[in-house]
């Protein structure tokens, strides 16, 4: 109980964020119609509706229950002991997270009350921050079985893990960057070039944890 405290003491921050967003949920509530735009298509068009308590908390409990499975990921993972060589990492991933729901909650609440916004160039644009922000940091990502690139490969092996990490991560700074120029430019095709900058920061650096695990595991024979 005692480390529960004090994680929630170094998380006010984080718990803050979260506070904020049932607020804007409250405020938003008598603002919003009785059925609330929840999701949309490629095309930015919706084709996804939620009550009105969905949509004015919806994505504020989906940012609770993430930072609570944040605080318990430490507990539960088998390589559990692992989390403290990285915590400041760590810390930066929980609020990286928490920032881009918030943000996210933001921009369909305001929709909901009728604000013209192109939902798809905010969310592509959050997105390809993400990758960018987590990129910076993923070579600092120590074994664990929940956060990272997790392949069989990884997985198996810690030297693995740590080259694969390394080489993935300038991949999604530059995705990242990519799929911004796709976005802002708005070329017709920038959903499919989206899809395929996801296919590649996911299929290459898993080709590689492949092809380097047996290597090592043959160098090792």
């Amino acid at each position: 109980m005692k480390k529960i405290s004090n994680v929630l003491k170094k998380d006010w921050g984080i718990l803050f964020l979260i506070i904020l967003g049932f607020a804007l949920g409250v405020y938003f509530y008598p603002l919003l119609p009785t059925k609330v735009p929840i999701h949309w298509n490629f095309k930015g068009q919706v084709d996804g509706y939620g009550g009105k308590f969905l949509g004015a908390f919806g994505l504020a409990f989906i940012n609770l229950a993430m930072y609570l499975l944040f605080i318990a990921l430490p507990y539960i993972d088998p390589k559990g002991k692992n989390y403290k060589d990285f915590q400041s990492t760590y810390q930066y991933l929980k609020y990286l997270l928490i920032i881009l729901f918030l943000g996210i909650e933001v921009t369909t609440l305001l929709i909901g009350t009728g604000v013209a916004i192109n939902i798809t160039i905010i969310i592509q644009i959050m997105v390809s921050l993400l990758f960018i922000l987590l990129g910076n940091v993923m070579g600092r990502f120590k074994f664990t079985y929940f956060v990272g690139i997790k392949t069989p490969w990884t997985l198996a092996n810690e030297e693995v893990w740590r080259k694969t990490h390394r080489m993935a991560a300038p991949i999604w700074v530059i995705g990242g960057i990519l799929n911004i120029l796709l976005t802002i430019t708005e070329v017709n095709f920038s959903w499919l070039g989206f899809i395929i900058i996801v296919a590649v920061i996911s299929i290459v650096p898993t080709v590689y944890s492949y092809i380097i695990y047996h290597k090592i595991v043959n160098q090792n024979k």
